[in-house]
This record gives structure tokens, sequence and C-alpha cells, in this order.
């Protein structure tokens, strides 16, 4: 487990200031001159060594995205840094707590990345629901702003950077990369298509990297450490630190900053007070938010938390937003709920998830009341066949998981259902 001498975010629980004099007693801004005159080669090199991969749900790896951007600036073409912290994952909550209670390492992190990527401008795209969390964020770049740790001539680097914040308005699909750019440059949040990337094509047509607030919020951390320490948790790369977002059936919903691999069972029993009625209560568990197909509790007693081990399982790490469900929930109608959300974000620009997630939610009901024939669980699967692989974004994979992962390891108990015609007052 993590060391308290290990962790990044040290005022994860607002125990803490987070005014930019609070945040400089615990180490921030501590030598980012030094870090920015190694230059961008150096900074590129160092993140990749630490193996960083993306914390908002892709687990690209950050060095790599940054070698995309082209490393000369033409002219009419400048280069931007946009921030994704539009969390609207459910049964995620991660970069909630950093706006709020750690916004200085977000803002040094913008610093630093910007200047990789030879980023003059940076935006902060922020859920359209954080009203309060954008404000002490502003309130936060307002201080570097006064402190010259950012604007003109930077911690005295000579490097320009403005930061911006963009509320945006409630939607989903907007935390889709392409669809946040379209978003800000004040169109219909819908993805495009790629290639091009937003790397060579990306805000107002030019080259543009996307990451999360996670992401860049450890990179001043990894860069004072050395990109080796980072590597040094976890195993090869699913390497660092991690902020988990435990949520549901127990005792103690919880954010905690773990070390990469950690034990599923560990992490809900150690942090999150254990599941209510005991680890045996246990029923499934969602393991990276509530995209991110279930996995039973069978899985759920060895399983470690990282990237690869995930996918092993047929699941995946995404944002590490981790829901449990315990044996007094109806598991169907938990993924019907699930859902019913994906039915109502879906942007509507791809026929498979428009008309296919409506779909998904309506058999769903039916076969949590029991109204449903047993041949109609394999039609529920190839609709989701259907529409994975054949959208425009990654937002059919993440409506069409969900299902997959309740056919996958509850199967039986629906057959059996629909066999007995259980619940069908429900």
């Amino acid at each position: 487990m993590l060391q308290d001498k290990d962790r990044i975010f040290t005022n994860l629980y607002g125990d803490f200031g987070w005014d930019v004099k609070s945040a400089k007693s615990r180490g921030d801004w501590k030598d980012t001159k030094d870090i920015i005159a190694k230059g961008k080669d150096w900074i590129i090199n160092e993140v990749k060594l630490s193996e960083l991969r993306g914390r908002g749900g892709a687990g690209f790896p950050t060095a790599m995205k940054w070698s995309f951007a082209p490393k000369e600036v033409k002219p009419g073409r400048p280069h931007y840094l946009v921030i994704n912290a539009d969390e609207s994952e459910p049964g995620t909550c991660k970069d909630r707590d950093i706006l709020r209670f750690e916004p200085q390492k977000l803002i040094e992190g913008c610093l630093i990345a910007s200047y990789a990527v030879n980023a003059n401008s940076c935006y902060i795209y922020i859920r359209g629901e954080y009203i309060a969390e954008s404000k002490i964020l502003q309130t936060a770049i307002d201080e570097a702003y006064k402190e010259g740790l950012i604007g003109k001539n930077a911690c005295g680097t000579g490097f320009n950077l403005d930061i911006y914040i963009h509320l945006g308005a409630g939607a989903y699909i907007c935390g889709e990369e392409t669809a946040l750019l379209e978003s800000l440059e004040g169109n219909k949040g819908q993805p495009r298509l790629k290639p091009p990337f937003p790397a060579l094509i990306g805000l107002y047509g030019c080259p543009t990297i996307v990451n999360n607030v996670e992401t860049i919020a450890v990179v001043p951390t990894i860069l004072r450490r050395g990109g080796k320490w980072f590597a040094g948790f976890g195993r090869p790369k699913n390497t660092g630190t991690k902020i988990f977002c435990i949520s549901g059936n127990v005792n103690n919903p919880c954010n905690v900053e773990e070390e990469m691999g950690i034990p599923l069972k560990d992490l809900i029993e150690k942090h999150a007070g254990g599941v209510i009625g005991g680890w045996d209560n246990l029923q499934a568990v969602i393991p990276g938010g509530s995209s991110m197909p279930l996995l039973s509790k069978s899985i759920c007693d060895t399983i470690k938390m990282d990237f690869d081990s995930l996918v092993e399982a047929k699941s995946g790490l995404g944002t590490a937003g981790i829901v449990v469900i315990d044996k007094s929930q109806d598991i169907v109608k938990v993924i019907a709920r699930i859902a019913r959300f994906y039915k109502h974000e879906s942007c509507g620009q791809c026929t498979p998830c428009r008309e296919g997630s409506g779909w998904m939610w309506r058999m769903l009901e039916r076969i949590a009341k029991g109204d449903a024939e047993v041949a109609e669980l394999d039609m529920l699967m190839d609709v989701t066949k259907q529409i994975e692989g054949h959208t425009i974004c990654a937002f059919g994979e993440g409506s069409s998981w969900p299902v997959q992962g309740l056919l996958r390891h509850f199967r039986t108990e629906m057959e059996e259902r629909l066999t007995h015609k259980k619940y069908i007052d429900a």
C-alpha cells in the first residue's frame, strides 16, 4: 500500500488550504523555473520514463500524446492545451476534488505541459454542474497570475501562458475529446471523425493536446521526483499512483490515492470500510466508472486494479470509479438504470448508438420484470455487438459494455428469472 510520503495529492480531503500560499507550503511551484529550463525534450523524456498513462479513461501514454504535437509553431496556427474536466462518468469524482482542493497542482501542470507542447493558451473545460469548483479554480488562477506564476514571463522563464476556464452545459458526451472541442468552439457537442486527430487538427483547426485533470496534476511531482520514482509503483505499463473513487454499497465511500495494481479487495476493505454486510455479501463491482463491464465476486476476490489486469478480466480501469453492488440490489435493474443514462446522453449522431441505446434499455427493463423470453438474451447481446465498434466515438462501447458484462457474469440468473417469470409485477 502507498505510504504517506509517496502521496502526490496531500490535500485530497481538503484538510488544508487550497490557496497559493498553502499550496507552496506543500511543495507546489517548487523549482518550476528550473524544470522548464531543462527544456521540452527533457520534460517529455521524464514523463516517458514514468510510463504515465492518461487518467481520463482511455489510458493512452501521456508522453506519446505530447510528442504528436508539431515541434514548430507555424504562423496563424497556434498550439493549444485543453484540460478535460468534464467529469460526467457515474461513479467518478476524483477531478472534482483536485479542482477544489488541489487547484495549484493543476495550474502548475498546465504551465509545464503547455511549455512541452508549445502552447501559449490553455483551456480548462469544466463540467457544467461544477459551479463551486469553477469559482475556486478561477480564484486560484487569478492568484497564480498575481504571483507571476502564469501569464507573461511565467515563473521568470520567458514563456507566456494564459489559462481560461470554460464551463460546459452538463452534457456527458462533451467528455469525449473531440465533442469537447466542438463545444469549446461554440458548436453542438458532437464527436468528430478521427483521423485527423486533435494533436494535428484540434481546437479552431490548430494543433491541440487534450489531457485529463489528474494526468496533468501529477506531472510537476513526477518531474521533481523523477520519472523512475513514479515508474517504481505498480508494474510496467501500469505505473504510478492513482486516485480511486469508491462508492455504492460500502460502509465508507471515499476517494483515495493508492498504488496502481493494488488488489480491489484491499481497496474496498481497508479504505472504504468493507462491503455492507461483509465481503460475502458482495454481488458485483463496476471497476472503472459506469461504462466498464462489471465483475462478479469470484473475480473481485483476486483482481488487481491496473489497466492490463482489468483488460485480461474483460473489463477496464477507465476512470477508476469503483461501484460496489451487494446482494440486496437487483443486478438487472442496476444495469437497466445505467442503460437509461446512456440512452439519455447519446448525442444521436450515429444510428447504432442513437437507436441501440434505447433498445438495450427497453429490453433490460422487460427482462428485469421477467416480461421477456430467454431467446431475447441472445438478441440483447447481438444488439450490443451491433453498437460496439460501429460509432464515431467510444460512447457506443460505453453503452454496450455494461450490458455485455451483465450477460457475461449473470446470464444464469437472468435465464432463471425469465424461465420462471419472476418479478413480473416488479
